[in-house]
């Protein structure tokens, strides 16, 4: 299997990692792949990019379970308010494609913000870096890997 940025980037930290392949059918919501992959869909996480007023990009990273609360994301970035970037922004900001997204390895580092929930995960899932590809770690070690906050993003 050809690594991908994330990968590497735990590789490069000594950070243990399972990858899990599932079918990319088409289907790449945050729900659909962890039932997919028959997972808790509290411990897979989707990553999603917004834009703040003062036009600064912001990573929030959330269970499949939840949805983002546009307001308590403003809040937790001390931005007035957020919102989603268009889709076709996402690959040039990123690196990644729609489905495939992943907190690490971004091409530009964005101030990243994963729900509290995430603390208390005993497996944490997150993309790999492209659709059909998560990597399930031990949260406690991303911290060694990304500049995250830890706070109450969901609704």
């Amino acid at each position: 299997m050809e690594k991908t940025n994330p990968m590497r980037i735990l590789d490069r930290a000594g950070i243990g990692y399972t990858v899990h392949d599932y079918s990319a059918s088409g289907k790449i919501a945050a729900m659909d792949v962890a039932e997919e992959m028959g997972e808790n869909p509290e411990e897979v996480f989707k990553t999603l990019v917004t834009q703040g007023k003062s036009d600064r990009y912001y990573v929030f990273v959330l269970p499949a379970t939840c949805e983002l609360d546009l307001k308590k994301a403003a809040a937790s970035v001390g931005e007035k308010s957020v919102a989603m970037i268009p889709q076709k922004e996402l690959q040039p900001l990123t690196g990644y494609v729609h489905g495939g997204c992943s907190p690490l390895g971004m091409r530009r580092s964005l101030k990243t913000v994963i729900h509290k929930t995430a603390a208390d995960c005993n497996r944490f899932y997150v993309s790999g870096g492209k659709v059909g590809l998560q990597l399930e770690l031990d949260f406690k070690e991303l911290e060694k890997v990304l500049d995250y906050v830890l706070a109450d993003i969901a609704r």
